[in-house]
């Protein structure tokens, strides 16, 4: 399974931005998909994830209400729709996918998730 994140780039504050993420390959065998970030010298943290089905999403407490998660399994490509940005948002944005089933809080962890994308930069400016 291979998975390329794009839609990064240079916002002010308050502004929205969008990203992409297509899977190619075997993607029958997963399951959840997700976003995660980092920002420089921090670790990599949750952000949202979302099941396969795409009827169930989790997001971590930073980004609820203004980011929204979404999948279109037709095209094998999920999205993080991001607004009311701020600069503590900024990051390298990677998604993810699993192979094995996870629900709640067991779809934080990132060693839950067996592919990452190469991560797209997000810099939001003050």
């Amino acid at each position: 399974v291979q998975l390329q994140a794009f839609g990064g780039g240079l916002v002010q504050a308050g502004g929205s931005l969008r990203l992409s993420c297509i899977t190619s390959g075997r993607t029958s065998g997963t399951f959840a998909m997700g976003w995660f970030r980092q920002a420089p010298g921090k670790e990599r943290e949750f952000v949202t994830a979302i099941n396969r089905s795409g009827s169930t999403t989790y997001y971590a407490d930073s980004v609820k209400g203004r980011f929204a998660i979404s999948r279109d399994n037709v095209k094998n490509t999920m999205y993080l729709q991001m607004n009311s940005l701020k600069p503590e948002d900024t990051a390298v944005y990677y998604c993810a996918t699993t192979t094995s089933y996870c629900s709640g809080v067991g779809c934080y962890a990132s060693t839950r998730y067996d592919y990452w994308g190469q991560g797209t930069q997000v810099t939001v400016s003050s």
